[in-house]
């Protein structure tokens, strides 16, 4: 049974609780987004308690999450001074009691910046935040450049009915990224089939043979069984950069000491691998296939922006506010606190809904309207504060320049099936996206 906390004059119903925290809720995107908009006009900042869950507070609205986000000393992502006491991904208690049975009481199960807090984030994040500046990136434009070349010349190959997500949206982003790390390309299948694994866990279809399906803790089983095999394969690109360095973001990372120029315990770097190797691919790959679905829905601002291509860029970022690919991080506060006339009391968990936030009337005009020349587009896709993405502007880059190599080709672009999203709670999108695709 679910029960749900009334803090408001409107209390929240159960289905609206469950449609947002529970992972199947995810898969009726029109629900889901229904859901959000109920909430933040009648609720914006709720406590709800769902069945097999901690009780958690909905954040719905793009200025409180800004107002958590950018105080890491009170909202904390991984328990503070109690490093490991909170998780920053929502999961159900079953879950974190197994992470907890593995790692001897502790929910950080990943040394990665997601799971830190300042000082320690700062730290470990400045190993590599130089590399990740617009600045350094540039010099990789040109190879960004032929990998799409590459990418829509397959496209091409492909034939004319095809799932775009399958077939060609999933395989770019990651080419890119294992391309800028080392990683050698006959091993991108492998990353591939470990990010499904890693990101999937609460779909069906996406369920690894050796985890006990349909459990409570089935999502996190399988969440650290793709850790593991991670580890396992990261291990040995650890000891060749340190051994052998390069000029790649591998050996910066894996060469990276601390304060006393001691090098970081190999988890750190696995750390940053499994971040880039997932969220570094897999966020823009589901950007890149809901913004092309976004102009099969309105060809007028496809047929704009082949016309002008110097639009692309307002393209990428109302692509990235539509999509919000990362659904949610937790926070925790740390101390009591008012928020939304609302008292928030030290230990209590809140979900930042990043979705709910991109789709905010005080912040967007016509927030339910795909519009890619919306200016000023505050979106906050990848997140604000210490924790926003650090990968953000290579993102950009390489959608940009994908629109602009594929764009102009396009003569025809129809969809031709059901589209299908992953049925997740955290990080995810479109899964299947079937059309007919005509190039020049």
């Amino acid at each position: 049974m679910t029960t749900v906390e009334h803090v408001s004059s409107v209390p929240i119903p159960k289905s609206i609780a469950e449609q947002i925290v529970l992972p199947e809720g995810h898969r009726d995107e029109v629900s889901l987004y229904a859901a959000y908009e109920w909430l933040r006009t009648n609720n914006p900042l709720g406590k709800v308690e769902v069945e097999g869950y901690d009780p958690l507070w909905l954040v719905t609205k793009h200025a409180d999450i800004m107002e958590i986000e950018k105080q890491p000393q009170i909202f904390n992502s991984g328990g503070g001074e109690d490093k490991g006491s909170h998780n920053p991904i929502l999961t159900n208690q079953a879950g974190d009691a197994f992470t907890k049975s593995l790692t001897g009481g502790s929910l950080r199960i990943l040394d990665t910046i997601t799971y830190l807090d300042p000082p320690e984030h700062t730290a470990v994040k400045d190993l590599a935040a130089d590399w990740f500046r617009p600045a350094n990136l540039k010099k990789w434009e040109g190879i960004i450049r032929e990998l799409a070349q590459e990418s829509v010349a397959e496209l091409r190959r492909s034939g004319t009915e095809i799932d775009l997500v399958e077939n060609f949206t999933k395989s770019f982003p990651l080419h890119v990224i294992m391309s800028l790390f080392g990683v050698p390309e006959e091993d991108e299948p492998r990353m591939m089939a470990l990010t499904q694994d890693f990101f999937g866990v609460a779909d069906p279809d996406e369920q690894r043979d050796d985890v006990e399906p349909l459990t409570p803790e089935a999502a996190a089983q399988q969440f650290s069984a793709a850790i593991a095999d991670f580890y396992a394969y990261f291990d040995a690109l650890v000891e060749d950069r340190r051994a052998n360095p390069r000029d790649d973001l591998a050996t910066l990372i894996a060469a990276g000491k601390d304060e006393n120029g001691d090098y970081y315990p190999k988890t750190f770097a696995y750390g940053w691998f499994i971040a880039i190797a997932t969220a570094g691919h897999d966020t823009t790959s589901t950007t890149l296939a809901t913004g092309l679905h976004a102009l099969i829905e309105n060809p007028d601002q496809l047929a704009r922006v082949q016309a002008d291509p110097s639009l692309i860029p307002d393209l990428v970022n109302e692509s990235l506010r539509w999509a919000s690919p990362v659904k949610q991080f937790t926070r925790q506060a740390s101390v009591d606190y008012t928020l939304r006339g609302q008292q928030i009391k030290k230990g209590d968990r809140l979900v930042l809904l990043y979705q709910s936030a991109n789709r905010d009337s005080d912040v967007f005009d016509s927030p339910d309207t795909f519009r890619f020349d919306r200016k000023p587009n505050k979106h906050i896709a990848f997140g604000y504060g210490p924790h926003m993405c650090i990968g953000q502007h290579l993102a950009k880059i390489e959608l940009r320049i994908m629109f602009e190599e594929l764009l102009p080709k396009i003569a025809k672009l129809e969809q031709i099936g059901d589209a299908r999203v992953l049925q997740t709670n955290f990080v995810g999108g479109l899964k299947n996206l079937p059309v007919r695709l005509e190039l020049h």
